[in-house]
């Protein structure tokens, strides 16, 4: 009665949040996903969760359908890995390079988690923010590049991890924190603190000033995101930061943060790696314990 795609759905409607989002995630349109529950419901004969609550309020049953599901995904996940390796999956190395700051959050226990199922396969780490990094994977001197500014290039493919919201980061006492959200004006005699990279690699620029023809007064550079709000929460300058960077910040009541305009500036953090190394199994197996890693770590994010 209860089959597998059940139990994926039910892991993706609890880790989601909405019917909308969970669908994206299992690749079905919402009204194929809400026929797939009542469907498992039907069969049952109970509800598996209540309706119109936000957050998803499951019921005991769906609870101990949920609690199935984590027993059982992740030994199907970890068989289907074996059955690959008995297969001859290629288990190769894997370099990577970072093209984002604030990535560590979740690239890291990914890493870990990834080391655990593919112990044989080489891994170095490398950051981005000094050289080209899309140039070297093309060359085959990196394996993948984690990056939010995709760029044209024959032979390089670029997956989608999730999608984000760049907030500006403002001083508690800082003139903005009473806006409810920035127009690019609004920063033409602000000191904006950046990463130590090119403007033209940041979505600040790219995509918010640069259109306006916008400058700010001043640019300060700083490596670390902690070292970034420090300045800003000292009132030493304003920064855009991923949503998620600044989740445990704003809980904190550390900054105040703001859209950048009304609808907001949305990006996307891609995986770039080769085609010819797409569909190898260690491969595929990273990029989907990267999504699931991100999704249940990191707090604003939404499928790409």
């Amino acid at each position: 009665m209860i089959e597998l795609r059940h139990l994926k759905t039910l892991a993706a409607l609890r880790d989601a949040g909405s019917l909308v989002e969970a669908a994206d995630r299992v690749h079905l349109t919402q009204s194929a996903l809400s026929h797939q529950i009542k469907d498992l419901e039907d069969r049952l004969n109970c509800s598996l969760f209540i309706r119109k609550t936000k957050p998803i309020c499951f019921t005991s049953a769906g609870q101990r359908l949920l609690t199935l599901a984590d027993e059982v995904l992740p030994m199907i996940r970890n068989t289907e890995r074996d059955i690959a390796r008995l297969a001859g999956g290629e288990a190769g190395r894997l370099n990577i390079s970072i093209d984002c700051h604030s990535c560590f959050d979740w690239l890291m226990p990914t890493i870990d988690h990834f080391r655990q199922n593919w112990p044989e396969v080489e891994m170095d780490l490398a950051s981005g923010f000094t050289f080209q990094p899309l140039p070297a994977l093309a060359r085959g001197d990196l394996d993948l590049v984690i990056t939010s500014d995709p760029e044209k290039r024959t032979g390089i493919a670029y997956i989608p991890l999730f999608s984000y919201e760049s907030l500006l980061a403002v001083g508690k006492r800082h003139p903005l924190a009473t806006k409810r959200y920035i127009q690019p004006q609004d920063l033409a005699e602000e000191t904006v603190i950046t990463y130590p990279v090119e403007q033209n690699r940041l979505d600040l620029f790219t995509r918010f000033l640069d259109p306006a023809a916008v400058e700010p007064e001043s640019i300060r550079t700083a490596e670390l995101t902690l070292m970034i709000l420090q300045l800003v929460a000292s009132g030493r300058g304003v920064a855009a930061l991923p949503n998620w960077a600044l989740h445990e910040f704003l809980q904190r009541d550390y900054v105040t943060a703001k859209p950048l305009g009304e609808k907001g500036v949305w990006c996307t953090l891609y995986a770039a790696i080769r085609e010819d190394q797409r569909n190898a199994e260690f491969m595929v197996d990273f990029l989907s314990t990267a999504k699931e890693v991100s999704f249940s770590t990191l707090a604003g994010i939404k499928s790409a």
